[in-house]
């Protein structure tokens, strides 16, 4: 179940599949991504902040999203990872594909995030004060296509649906997102209904132990692939 991109004695490379939940929210799921390192590698279950039910995770994904991410095999390189992601030192690139035509070629979101008070507690909101969390998410274009835009995305801190609520924040939304969307301009764009959110985590550099910077990539998966294809 693991696409293990790299790996050495201190900390694995992943690559996430949509879909799959990282860690449990309780002690009775059991297809998670923990639970699938834990049987891979034993040693993790020692790691972390909170052993019992995210043993080695340093950060996370969405359900819904793919990509790169870190897991940490020792107590050592969790908090070197954690320091680094604290200090905002860690790149994270994203592929989005998101409805409309975005004018601007490069743009810099920094608006706040909190919970919602009037929607379900996983969906975040926007404010234009820092009534909560800081989050500042860059994007720049990489092509346009008839009713679409595909972009790239660097976040600088991470906050949980940063970049889906920034996105649709700013009218737009990404392609196939079911939390965060416009139903109005759905239905009048119309195209083969993807499964899944187009976003995908294909870029993640950090410092390692020996404080040499390394980087890491991993290009869409096949069914995002094929969507670019049938709307271009």
């Amino acid at each position: 179940m693991l696409d293990i991109v790299y790996e050495n004695k201190d900390f694995l490379i992943i690559n996430k599949p949509n879909g799959l939940i990282v860690h449990p929210t309780t002690f009775k799921e059991i297809n998670t991504l923990v639970n699938f390192l834990i049987e891979y590698c034993p040693q993790i279950k020692n790691v972390g902040d909170d052993k019992n039910l995210r043993p080695g995770i340093v950060h996370r994904l969405d359900k819904d999203v793919s990509g790169l991410m870190i897991i940490a095999k020792t107590q050592e390189a969790f908090d070197c990872l954690k320091k680094q992601f604290k200090e905002r030192k860690v790149k994270k690139e994203y592929y989005a594909l998101v409805y409309g035509d975005v004018k601007e070629r490069k743009g810099v979101i920094d608006l706040a995030i909190g919970f919602s008070k009037r929607k379900s507690k996983i969906k975040m909101t926007v404010f234009s004060q820092n009534k909560s969390k800081s989050a500042i998410t860059e994007y720049e274009v990489l092509k346009k296509f008839l009713n679409f835009t595909l972009l790239k995305v660097k976040i600088k801190t991470g906050r949980t649906h940063q970049i889906r609520a920034h996105l649709n924040f700013i009218g737009h939304p990404i392609l196939g997102d079911r939390i965060y969307k416009n139903k109005g301009l759905a239905r009048k764009i119309k195209n083969k209904k993807l499964d899944r959110i187009f976003l995908h985590c294909f870029k993640l550099g950090f410092y390692d132990l020996e404080n040499k910077w390394v980087e890491f990539e991993k290009e869409i998966p096949e069914n995002m692939n094929y969507e670019l294809k049938i709307i271009n």
